[in-house]
């Protein structure tokens, strides 16, 4: 049963934080600074999100076959890959240096 608590609880708390949002003055929403940050923060937390997801295992900090994925990657980001193209090339290099043993 406490697991539907759990469920209720973030239900809750996910629509008071909607809630929140809509309260916010318009004029508070047009602010230069605002709008900046509002551009930028979606961007700083998939960064961090997927420095996450890459380097941690736990409370250890690991490089293996997902950093070679990663850096496949951002090389096909740079030749302007497009993005099937580019999350297919991150597999292939993760599966392969999984493969390879490393």
């Amino acid at each position: 049963m406490s697991v539907w608590i759990a469920v209720g609880v973030t239900a809750l708390g996910c629509y008071a934080v909607k809630l929140a949002g809509l309260l916010v003055p318009a004029g508070a929403l047009e602010r230069p600074l605002v709008r900046r940050l509002a551009a930028l923060l979606p961007v700083a937390l998939l960064a961090a999100l997927t420095a996450q997801q890459t380097f941690a295992d736990g409370q250890a900090l690991v490089l293996d076959a997902r950093a070679a994925g990663l850096g496949a990657a951002a090389v096909a980001l740079l030749l302007r890959a497009p993005f099937l193209l580019v999350v297919a090339v991150a597999v292939a290099v993760t599966a392969g240096v999984r493969a390879l043993g490393g």
